[in-house]
């Protein structure tokens, strides 16, 4: 009998490099966030180094002693790789790979290649490797020989693997078609963004730092189906449900992509359009880890994220989320208009967030108590689901009814109320 082998992909054993300017206080913990990356992307880290100057080494990254050092520390450990926690260029890549004889990475070839890793929708495919091809076409002159020397990414995910030799004239055709086609699907975004609108029913956008819970909060309030783990970037296709409350008023809710420290300029760019939801939402709900120490700095990373989308001027209730888990530590949110402390995987606190969305959004509804003559009942259908119907009383003339409609529903609707 022939005997049969077992082939497995053998696990990167990376080594994790940051550079410590003087100004920057948070290099530790995003060197424990890179190393959440690499183990979300399969690697195993084996080591690390930060060294301390005023800025990166043009040329290198880190400079000539730490790069000695580096070197004893891959033959000790036995690294295959080394992961730099910022974007480095070309040239620093190049003459790092030079210097280590070993594969280089970056904060940001990191991410992509989690990315590439957890698409599933068509568009997040398209997305992501529109990312991905802009951001090798910048660092493909001058790499070829390194680049068919060397592997790059973990596993080898997504496009890069297929055709590494593919010279900037061929990555630009590509980037081109895959321009055209997430156009056609940013279309029919705006297409359903604009139904939903005229529709009069109000959104919610779910933002949040990566792996804040905003995937088991949409799960818990809709009963949608959405992967929910304990990991970065779990889900990353946006995922719109509608959640009803007790006074039959619909409310659609949008999740988006998670936000992380440095979030590649390239994503932002590819994943605009998903992202831009946020834009249009009547409110905003910020998704927070409170078990998470570095919560606060993840509060700033998401509202400079906001900003940078054009986010501004929306309602915000912030969820300090996991509260099961957290410590006695006291958090705050001065940017948003109500916090409150929230479980969604136990549901502890939901009750009085959805009373807190009710609340907000009856704030920015018109007050309507009237009579409707029953020709026209069938509008009490859309003030159900548009807004809130306090009272309705079947009277010989009509339907009596007190109401919070919106101020869209309000001007179509206003001849006949009146």
């Amino acid at each position: 009998m022939q005997e049969l082998f077992d082939i497995c992909e053998e696990q990167e054993r990376v080594i994790l490099v940051a550079v410590q300017r003087e100004s920057d206080d948070d290099t530790e913990k995003s060197v424990d966030e890179l190393e959440e990356l690499a183990d979300t992307a399969g690697a195993l880290t084996v080591g690390r180094m930060i060294q301390k100057r005023e800025s990166v080494q043009a040329g290198t990254y880190i400079g000539k002693g730490k790069i000695r050092e580096l070197k004893e520390m891959i033959a000790l450990t036995g690294a295959t790789g080394i992961i730099c926690d910022d974007e480095l260029s070309p040239a620093q890549m190049r003459n790092l790979e030079s210097e280590l004889e070993t594969k280089i990475m970056d904060r940001t070839m990191l991410i992509l290649d989690i990315f590439a890793k957890h698409a599933s929708s068509a568009e997040g495919k398209l997305q992501v490797e529109m990312a991905q091809l802009k951001y090798r076409m910048a660092r493909l002159i001058g790499m070829r020989s390194s680049m068919s020397r060397v592997s790059y990414g973990i596993g080898m995910r997504g496009p890069g693997e297929k055709k590494l030799e593919m010279d900037r004239r061929l990555i630009r055709d590509r980037v081109s078609r895959l321009g055209d086609e997430l156009e056609t699907i940013e279309q029919n975004r705006s297409t359903n963004r604009t139904k939903r609108m005229k529709s009069g029913i109000p959104v919610a956008a779910i933002v949040g730092y990566t792996n804040a819970g905003k995937s088991t909060l949409l799960n818990r309030l809709t009963g949608a189906d959405i992967l929910s783990a304990d990991m970065l970037f779990a889900t990353l296709d946006p995922t719109t449900r509608v959640f009803k409350f007790e006074s039959g008023q619909e409310l659609l809710l949008t999740d988006t992509v998670g936000f992380i420290r440095k979030l590649p300029h390239h994503l932002i760019e590819a994943f605009h359009s998903t992202l831009e939801e946020a834009c249009y939402a009547d409110f905003i709900i910020h998704v927070v880890d409170s078990s998470n120490p570095d919560a606060p700095s993840h509060m700033h990373v998401v509202y400079e994220t906001l900003k940078k989308l054009g986010v501004k001027d929306k309602p915000v209730i912030t969820l300090f989320n996991k509260s099961d888990m957290a410590s006695d530590v006291i958090l705050k949110d001065l940017n948003c208009d109500k916090y409150l402390n929230v479980s969604a995987k136990t549901g502890e606190g939901l009750d009085a967030f959805i009373g807190t969305m009710e609340k907000l959004l009856l704030e920015s509804k018109v007050s309507v108590e009237t009579v409707i003559g029953y020709k026209d009942a069938g509008v009490i259908d859309r003030i159900r689901k548009d807004g809130t119907l306090l009272e309705e009383k079947y009277l010989p003339e009509g339907i009596g009814i007190k109401a919070y409609i919106s101020k869209e529903l309000y001007g179509k609707i206003k001849s006949i109320i009146e």
